[in-house]
């Protein structure tokens, strides 16, 4: 991704969007954030491959039609400035929440999100699932309005879990694992700022661990982990170990953020929300297990033949660092937290 130097520069820009999005105090700044950091990325999606191509026009077109909803929506925040006419100022909430909402991917607006993660390479889906959703989370912050947000969030588990069923491409189960993490998210912002953040943090590490990995071994779809022949046997114990610490799995740094969520809800009394996310959760572990449960086997057949890999060394070493962390983080931070 990183070999031309006018990518460098539009990932830059890109960063700027963003930056410029969480910093503005007005809708204008925070507008003009948006679009630089849209433009900037759509020039990244395009690896000179008709499906990148076709997956940064889906993406373009996406957050052109989410833009003018904003726009559109700005129009009744004027008349309600005017008017003082309180329905209009929910009607206006709700349509700059949904423009906002689509422009993040998710549910029931989560239609275009898996289509593009399709046609990108692995650094750019990163990008698209972790980045991305920063600046439209920040404005989310701002305009809160209860029932869309619970309706979401809700949406976003249940159509993350179910939707990962029968995919054997895993960008399409990267994308629909992102859109069920966001509703935690969105149940997390909307009881705790710094909730969210620690939520956030966590979810983009663990993401992080996963594409370095598919990035190693260029791998795209779920044959590719049963055919991959491995000489050690503790690094494929580490790549399944980390799927299912995405996935939430209690003894995994996965399971942490959502301990916490499930504490602040069950603090709030809002056990029927807490309990759908939880099921929602399960659901989605159930297909990282198909993939982990033929390879912890003790008759897990390999092949014959030994494909040599040429990857990086450094980008080897980040990921046992970071593969430890995700595997242990939990132990670790238990124990910290109990020496202090």
């Amino acid at each position: 991704m990183f070999n031309n130097s006018f990518k460098i520069m539009f990932l830059l820009i890109l960063m700027m969007g963003t930056l410029i999005t969480v910093s503005s105090n007005s809708w204008l700044s925070a507008w003009m954030g948006l679009e630089i950091n849209l433009l900037a990325f759509i020039p990244l999606m395009n690896d000179n491959n008709l499906m990148s191509t076709e997956s940064s026009l889906k993406y373009f077109l996406t957050q052109a039609l989410a833009s003018t909803v904003s726009f559109f929506s700005s129009i009744f925040y004027l008349i309600e400035n005017f008017y003082s006419m309180e329905m209009i100022f929910i009607y206006s909430k709700i349509l700059i929440l949904s423009s906002v909402l689509l422009k993040m991917g998710a549910a029931p607006f989560h239609f275009w999100f898996p289509n593009v993660m399709m046609g990108l390479s692995w650094m750019n889906s990163y990008i698209l699932m972790v980045w991305q959703k920063i600046a439209p989370f920040f404005i989310l912050s701002y305009v809160m309005y209860k029932p869309l947000i619970i309706f979401c969030a809700i949406t976003s588990a249940i159509c993350g879990a179910i939707s990962g069923f029968n995919q054997t491409s895993l960008s399409k189960l990267m994308a629909y694992s992102s859109i069920n993490h966001m509703g935690w998210m969105l149940m997390t912002m909307m009881k705790n700022e710094n909730l969210w953040m620690n939520y956030f943090f966590f979810y983009s590490f663990l993401n992080l661990t996963l594409i370095i990995l598919f990035l190693m071994f260029n791998l795209n779809h779920i044959n590719q982990l049963f055919y991959l022949y491995l000489n050690s046997k503790t690094f494929k114990f580490s790549m399944f170990f980390n799927l299912l610490s995405l996935g939430g799995l209690p003894p995994f740094l996965g399971f942490l953020p959502k301990w916490l969520t499930i504490q602040y809800l069950v603090m709030s009394n809002q056990y029927f929300i807490m309990l759908i996310l939880i099921f929602s959760t399960l659901i989605s572990l159930y297909f990282y297990l198909r993939m982990c449960y033929t390879a912890f086997m003790i008759n897990y057949n390999e092949t014959n033949w030994t494909m040599n890999y040429q990857f990086n060394q450094n980008m080897m070493n980040i990921y046992l660092l970071c593969s430890s962390i995700s595997i242990l983080g939990l132990f670790m931070i238990s124990m910290i937290y109990i020496m202090l």
